[in-house]
């Protein structure tokens, strides 16, 4: 008789996502007004570009190049990231008034279009006894797609809640987003090397920097009264759309996946990075799109981020408990890229 695995002893409750909610309630105390809201706006700008100048000196060319030999799995997962999760968000559409307004709907249609993560899937992943190698490859293509997907699908379905293709929208995207990252590739030669070596340092800066990002962006949610149009009611509804929205995605992409052909360890790795959706990279670029309105725009990916990390902490330590897993032998060269489930640390921030 099968064992029914256990619920882990903890789910993981993001310290960053608590950090998060603190600086929220920091905006909601005491927000930036006056010359102080301009300061803030402008550190704001700064942070965006630097987190993007990062993102850009941090992607390594070459690895990308080198995971394109397994192009079906990574087509696959932007496919359910850039494709089927905004067709979801389109549809939730029908949910305006009765269960969603319209601010908290154009957040939710926000979240799907926003790049998977790459630190969490590959986590996860890894917990799962995944193809690890290919979850990799898969978040940074998605994140590497998402620095133009994501503000031109934001812009052209979102239409005037994000700018429309005002040419102000397309410059900020340009000049915040897109000059930023181009320019950190075009010097990871010579900082690359120095980034790897402050990798400790400089994830206190990207964290540092979207808290930063948050404070002003909620600031200005509160001069501009948006959090009067917020109800309890609401937020519960917003919190059992996301739960349907995932389970849906967890389910098309597991099942999906073997209708496609794809093994086990491949469609773990495509479960975990094609249903999930970057904190990181949505919080900035939607203070870019949103400007005033980012504050609520960006509640449901804070509450969508931690759903996906306690739900798949659980599946992915049920995918280790498989028979397939457990008792299988897994394909050569991959024992060291795998960590047995107790001693992999949670995820955190993206």
């Amino acid at each position: 008789m099968r064992r029914r695995p256990r619920l882990p002893a903890r789910l993981p409750l993001d310290p960053y996502v608590l950090a998060l909610l603190a600086t929220v309630g920091l905006a909601a105390l005491l927000p930036a007004r006056g010359p102080a809201a301009t300061v803030a706006d402008g550190a704001s700008t700064a942070a965006v570009a630097l987190l993007f100048f990062l993102y850009g000196a941090r992607l390594s060319t070459r690895e990308a190049l080198d995971g394109l030999r397994h192009w079906r799995l990574h087509v696959t997962v932007l496919a359910c990231t850039f494709v089927l999760f905004p067709l979801l968000g389109l549809a939730a559409r029908g949910l305006v008034p009765t269960l969603l307004t319209q601010p908290l709907y154009s957040g939710l249609l926000f979240l799907c279009l926003v790049p998977s993560t790459v630190q969490s899937s590959i986590a996860f992943t890894s917990i799962a006894r995944g193809n690890v190698p290919a979850a990799i490859c898969a978040g940074s293509f998605s994140s590497l797609a998402g620095i133009v997907l994501t503000p031109l699908l934001a812009a052209g379905l979102l239409g005037a809640d994000a700018g429309g293709f005002s040419p102000d929208s397309l410059v900020k995207i340009v000049v915040q987003l897109l000059l930023p990252f181009l320019l950190g590739q075009a010097l990871r030669r010579w900082v690359g090397g120095f980034l790897v070596r402050h990798k400790k340092a400089l994830g206190y800066v990207d964290r540092g920097s979207i808290l930063l990002v948050v404070y002003a962006a909620f600031s200005a949610g509160m001069a501009a009264g948006v959090w009067h149009r917020v109800s309890l009611p609401h937020l519960g509804a917003l919190l059992a759309v996301e739960a349907v929205l995932l389970a849906v995605m967890l389910l098309v992409t597991w099942y999906g996946a073997g209708r496609l052909g794809f093994g086990r360890e491949d469609r773990i790795a495509i479960q975990f990075a094609g249903s999930k959706k970057s904190l990181a990279a949505g919080l900035p670029m939607a203070s870019v799109l949103f400007g005033a309105q980012a504050g609520l725009a960006v509640l449901p990916l804070m509450l969508f981020h931690q759903m996906q990390l306690m739900v798949c902490a659980v599946l992915a330590r049920r995918r280790a408990r498989d028979p397939e897993a457990v008792g299988g032998e897994l394909p050569p060269g991959r024992v060291a890229e795998v960590s047995p489930p107790a001693q992999h640390p949670a995820p955190q921030g993206r």
